[in-house]
């Protein structure tokens, strides 16, 4: 089994920054992938990036390319997703997920056997 837990979530300015975090606790060395989803009110649960867990590769959707970026500090098993130039449309609870499938489709949450709680983020106009 794998815990993750979030935290860093907030209420934030358009154009402001925030970094979330997400902390790993467990069986971590069977993962393959962690990644960040978020889901808005009314909206899917979308994904946002992702990166694999033994190596610096990562993943991102196009619509926060080059705003957010995400890392790994490997001595304490944490995911930071660093974002910048927030967007009101960047609002949503944001979802750690992990999963330990090889080759997976990274966007495609039910690949994601692991989840945290959720923290949620505001973005102001």
């Amino acid at each position: 089994q794998v815990q993750l837990v979030e935290s860093g979530g907030g209420l934030v300015q358009a154009g402001g920054s925030l970094r979330l975090s997400c902390a790993a606790s467990g069986r971590t060395f069977g993962l393959y992938v962690l990644g960040w989803f978020r889901q808005a009110p009314g909206k899917e649960r979308e994904f946002v990036a992702g990166i694999r867990w033994s190596t610096t590769i990562t993943y991102y959707q196009d619509s926060v390319k080059g705003r957010f970026t995400i890392a790994r500090d490997n001595a304490e098993d944490i995911v930071y997703l660093q974002m910048n130039s927030l967007k009101p449309e960047d609002t949503a609870v944001y979802y750690c997920a992990a999963s330990e499938i090889y080759g997976l489709t990274w966007s495609r949450a039910d690949n994601y056997g692991y989840w945290g709680q959720g923290t949620q983020l505001t973005v102001s106009s």
